[in-house]
């Protein structure tokens, strides 16, 4: 599993076996509030902790009653291929089952606890009760070639047919011995390339490595052409690959890793120090090679690398115009990987506070962190989901040193997630991070391994999205957004795009509209409106929204009066045309789109 579990405990029965579940797995502990004691971190209603975790990817231990946790994740089931695990545990440890993801890890997580608690793992996949082994999860180590006829030869096994074992890989898989012997269905284990079938079954051990190196610009095309061709002279299938291998320069090179994606398998990453230190194992070292980068080989190298110490190389160095490849074999499966995979920075937006209104991907993307940097509020604000992660807190007016603390330590290799409250291109960070990529290193900018990892953007409900929803539909039409903070942009600036959007009759959502020491800019704004749009104008004052203390207030233009707004405030002032409608619900503003005018002119309407 890419993310740890998470054990929940629920009630002060079962947290004693929730805290030694939490101990046997090394992971965190959640516990419900009021009813259990000690605990990483507290949530204060479990169908909808439970549902946040899961849709973020989180593996769920839950230490109560499965029917909890089928009900807090029930909405949320659709692809059992994509879902978490989810495990309950009964309060006194005697039972435990897996509920979900039987074959994507919650079998074997129930066994890992029913051992360390004492009882018993209630396992209810066919193939695991009748067979003792899932032919669609093999160990650590072992590919399944055609994944997709593992459903048929299983029902094949389950009504009496047996397994014909071959393949020059086979005394190597023992976790099979123990089907019945026959003919119904083959399982080949080999490293070999070689067609499959509805009854024949492929496993792969997965040996190798693929070590690539490649001039800069290298067509994607060609590295792929000399790899699929080293593969085809060495009689080795893709699935046998563990992984990709390369040199730390190339971490963000387009041909790499678009090889490794289509391939399947992970990128590792390797100093030139370290492949140097493989020099009297290449089959092929190059001076001219150590003159460029370091090292007298980076194919082999890198290969080597990652293989490991009992590792040969199959294929010495091949190479074309612009790319070189090696492969590299070990005596058994390769169970876990040498070397750095490529940094990322997830730049993550997780709207105004609440766990109702942060996006999966924007959880999933917390969830898989290794360390979380922001404002500390920001992070707080995350509750459990941040518990037991490591994190930078940084103070408000710290953006520049944030965002690149948080670039410098994904460029060593590291998952990272800066923290930003709405949408993290909206007034947040995002803009700053791709600004310090775009700088020289003369002029400010990060270091060559910051330029080189993943970045990736998630979008969150931003607080004009949040106080429209709120109020009712106020952005129904054209809007902009203004920040009357002065601090970054030039006060003049400010003014003169409050006049546009005055003469253009956007409606317009007002950020920053105040500080302790700014309070002038919102009051000149209104004078400037009042110029262009009626003095009855709707306008909202959204202060807190999706956190404790939320308040809406509604006022005329006239009568807005800055002594009301501070700096939690989003303030939304309507069009010529929003109206604020008394409504059964209560005040509603909205800004009609034209529909009335168009039923109108259709003859629809009077």
């Amino acid at each position: 599993m890419a993310v740890k579990p998470v054990v929940m405990a629920l009630s002060r029965a079962g947290e004693a076996t929730a805290r030694q579940v939490a101990q046997a797995l090394g992971v965190a502990l959640h516990g419900r509030e009021g009813r259990v004691e000690n605990a990483d971190a507290f949530f204060p209603d479990a169908l909808e902790h439970a549902r946040s975790l899961f849709a973020a990817g989180v593996p769920i231990v839950g230490v109560c009653a499965s029917g909890i946790l089928i009900r807090a994740v029930a909405p949320l089931l659709a692809d059992k291929r994509a879902e978490p695990p989810v495990v309950s545990v009964s309060d006194d440890g005697a039972v435990v089952v897996p509920l979900l993801g039987g074959h994507r890890g919650a079998n074997r997580l129930a066994r890992r606890i029913a051992e360390a608690l004492g009882g018993a793992a209630a396992v209810t996949t066919a193939g695991d009760v009748a067979l003792g082994v899932a032919l669609d999860e093999p160990p650590e180590g072992w590919v399944l070639a055609n994944p997709e006829n593992a459903k048929a030869a299983m029902m094949s096994l389950l009504q009496g047919g047996g397994v014909r074992l071959s393949g020059d890989e086979a005394a190597q898989a023992g976790w099979l011995a123990g089907l019945p012997e026959g003919e119904a269905v083959e399982i080949v284990c080999t490293a070999n390339p070689m067609p499959a079938s509805p009854m024949k079954l492929l496993y792969h051990p997965q040996r190798f490595v693929l070590g690539v190196g490649c001039a800069r610009g290298c067509p994607p095309e060609e590295l792929e052409a000399l790899v699929r061709g080293a593969l085809n002279t060495a009689q080795v299938a893709p699935g046998a690959l563990k992984a990709v291998a390369t040199l730390d320069l190339k971490a963000d090179e387009p041909a790499v890793l678009e090889l490794a994606a289509r391939l399947g398998v992970p990128l590792r990453l390797f100093s030139a120090q370290e492949l140097e230190a493989e020099t009297g194992r290449l089959e092929t070292p190059s001076e001219v090679v150590f003159a460029e980068v370091g090292c007298h080989g980076v194919a082999e190298g890198a290969a080597l690398a990652a293989a490991g110490p009992q590792a040969g190389l199959r294929l010495a160095k091949r190479k074309s115009a612009n790319a070189t490849c090696a492969l590299a074999e070990t005596p058994v499966p390769i169970a876990e990987l040498r070397g750095r995979a490529r940094g990322r920075l997830a730049i993550v937006g997780i709207g105004p506070g609440q766990a109702a209104w942060r996006t999966p991907e924007a959880s999933r993307l917390i969830a898989e962190a290794e360390e979380l940097v922001g404002y500390g509020l920001y992070i707080d604000l995350l509750g459990p989901l941040a518990a037991g992660k490591a994190r930078r807190d940084f103070p408000l007016g710290g953006e520049e040193a944030r965002c690149r603390y948080a670039l410098e330590e994904a460029g060593k290799g590291r998952n990272v997630a800066l923290v930003c409250s709405g949408d993290a291109g909206i007034y947040a960070m995002g803009a700053l991070v791709f600004e310090l990529l775009d700088r020289a290193p003369d002029a400010g900018g990060v270091s060559k391994a910051a330029r080189r990892l993943e970045v990736i953007s998630a979008p969150g409900v931003s607080a004009l999205q949040a106080a429209a929803a709120r109020a009712g539909a106020p952005l129904g039409h054209d809007f902009c957004a203004i920040s009357l903070s002065d601090l970054l942009t030039p006060r003049e600036d400010i003014v003169k795009r409050v006049q546009a959007a005055a003469e253009g009759d956007f409606v317009i959502a007002f950020y920053n509209p105040v500080s302790k020491r700014r309070r002038s800019l919102l009051a000149e704004a209104r004078d400037i409106l009042l110029r262009h749009r009626p003095p009855e104008t709707p306008v909202l004052l959204a202060s807190s929204l999706g956190r404790a203390g939320e308040s809406l207030r509604y006022r005329r233009l006239d009568a807005l009066s800055v002594g009301e707004v501070d700096m939690l405030t989003v303030v939304i002032v309507g069009s010529s045309q929003s109206r604020l409608a008394a409504l059964g619900e209560g005040p509603r503003m909205y800004t009609p789109r034209g529909y009335a005018k168009k039923m109108k002119a259709k003859g629809g309407g009077s």
